[in-house]
């Protein structure tokens, strides 16, 4: 057995890190924060942060923007790092960047992120994801019938070059297509659905 199998499971807990990216301000569903839009009679950002918890994240940061000051006051995120990106209107690679200073000195080995606009993508996708962590090395992504999604887990060795090249609303996408050959893809299609609430019409999706 390798050091990397011989991990407990509150060991895997202690070193991978949830980190989700709920900072935009919603333009195309007319400026409300995707954050506090509501799904099963919760904010978005208090079913992101659960299925997180559910999926074995001990140490669970999110990152707020719009309306931050809204979000803290009627989602019930008491035991979460709330990380404000004042840069929020820049794109999410501003928020992924702000996502991972944070976790800087935590003891945290990796980062497993996810989007508050996917509700449908739960716990059990993200702890298939978090599963595949071996070390700080790790790059771990949920596929979609082969198509690589979210969540995405970056170990702790790579979120320099990610934070280097985080702009715009790319987030790490452009870090991981130079580093295609050294993910490991986990399928979640089975599981999960990855759409994007993004415009009035996704609003379908939410209950």
């Amino acid at each position: 057995m390798t050091d990397n199998e011989a991990l407990t499971e509150d060991q895997v807990g202690d070193q991978v890190a949830g980190l989700l990216l709920a900072a935009g301000g919603g333009r195309r569903l007319g400026g409300r924060p995707k954050a506090l839009l509501e799904h099963r009679g919760h904010p978005l950002v208090e079913h992101a942060v659960g299925a997180l918890r559910a999926a074995g994240c001990a140490r669970v940061h999110v990152v707020l923007g719009a309306r931050a000051e809204d979000v803290r006051a009627r989602a019930a995120l008491d035991d979460c790092a709330l990380v404000d990106n004042p840069g929020w209107e820049e794109g999410m690679g501003s928020s992924l960047r702000a996502g991972l200073r944070s976790l800087t000195g935590t003891g945290a080995r990796a980062a497993l992120v996810c989007l508050v606009d996917q509700p449908g993508i739960g716990a059990e996708a993200m702890a298939r994801v978090r599963a595949a962590y071996r070390d700080e090395t790790s790059l771990v992504s949920a596929a979609y019938a082969g198509v690589r999604g979210h969540p995405v887990l970056l170990g702790a060795a790579h979120w320099a070059g990610i934070a280097a090249t985080a702009t715009g609303d790319r987030g790490a996408r452009a870090y991981l297509r130079e580093h295609g050959a050294e993910i490991a893809l986990v399928e979640c299609g089975d599981v999960a659905r990855p759409y994007d609430i993004d415009t009035e019409a996704d609003l379908v999706h939410l209950e």
